[in-house]
């Protein structure tokens, strides 16, 4: 680096692993322990190239389709969640099913399904494409109606107002979904907003810690993967607050020119990010000049979601 000073790294606190990733590998671990390879994993488990690729080396194989899965297989369905369409199918098919759904998103789902009961039609904001919304949305053959955007707040058409809810994708950014909710009420000024705040803990406090790291350093690493949704918001909050931003999938993607002239360097990871993803960087950033290593203050997470039944270890 061409630092006039020795750099730091400061690690954000909290990053890496949330209470339902380490719950949702832990389940296709159980299920390899317990019943043997191959274990059939609907999607992937979180959306991490390192932890994928290191399950698949172990017997899980990764579907999108279950007629890609035989007959009497055990079957997990990914953290994200899956439309009832899917589970309906799977039971169907006589599958061994262990559901790896964040129990977060498990809690939106029981809130769409009790209030459809009641007559409700949904907004959902989010992001379309995404497993957690396809299977948000896929809880209901209708009556849901998903918003990207302020724009989209603007055209979307239910077929009553009387009984209109809302829901969101867990892993959005804070601040643009506060933004989108916004639009939302001014236009359906009735409309009941989510029990209680759809986007996770996790989420909220690794964006939380990001908007405290970003004015402190002079550019923010994210460790997480591409298609990882809460990762590149990560990305996103550090730039919001015009800190260079960056996201690598692994050390090696990291660019020495990012880092000339740089003294303080941001660290964070996304939610399904590995640690051992973390030091891998740590350890290249050494390599590029950075001398030392602190960590942020921060909330010590401490919750943790028991396994399902018929995987618990045996007392």
């Amino acid at each position: 680096m061409n630092a006039p000073t020795p750099a730091e790294i400061i690690l954000a606190e909290p990053r890496g692993f949330c209470a339902g990733v380490d719950r949702a590998i832990d389940i296709v671990e159980h299920a390899l322990s317990k019943f043997g390879a191959p274990i059939y994993v609907r999607h992937e488990i979180v959306h991490n190239t390192h932890v994928v690729n290191d399950l698949r080396s172990r017997g899980a194989i990764f579907i999108e389709d279950l007629n890609d899965v035989p007959p009497g297989a055990t079957l997990v369905f990914s953290a994200h969640g899956v439309p009832k369409a899917v589970e309906h199918e799977a039971e169907r098919r006589g599958f061994r099913v262990f559901d790896a759904t964040c129990p977060l998103v498990t809690k939106v789902h029981v809130e769409v399904a009790k209030l459809h009961r009641e007559g409700y039609e949904f907004i959902m904001i989010g992001h379309k494409g995404h497993p957690e919304v396809e299977g948000t949305m896929g809880q209901l053959s209708e009556g849901i109606h998903l918003v990207e955007d302020v724009d989209d707040v603007a055209t979307v058409q239910p077929s009553q107002t009387e009984r209109l809810a809302v829901v969101t994708q867990t892993t959005l950014s804070v601040d643009d979904a506060a933004e989108i909710m916004a639009a939302v009420q001014k236009r359906f000024p009735q409309i009941r907003p989510p029990k209680q705040q759809d986007i996770c803990y996790a989420t909220q406090n690794r964006q939380d810690a990001v908007k405290l790291l970003s004015p402190q350093v002079d550019i923010v690493i994210v460790v997480g993967s591409p298609s990882s949704s809460n990762s590149n918001r990560l990305r996103d909050v550090s730039q919001k607050y015009g800190t260079p931003s960056y996201m690598v999938d692994h050390a090696d993607e990291l660019q020495a020119a990012w880092f000339e002239g740089k003294q303080r360097i941001g660290l964070t990871a996304g939610a399904s990010a590995p640690d051992i993803l973390v030091q891998q960087v740590i350890t290249r950033l050494r390599t590029l000049g950075a001398v030392s290593v602190r960590t942020l203050d921060g909330i010590q997470e401490t919750i943790k979601f028991p396994l399902p039944k018929g995987l618990k270890p045996e007392a």
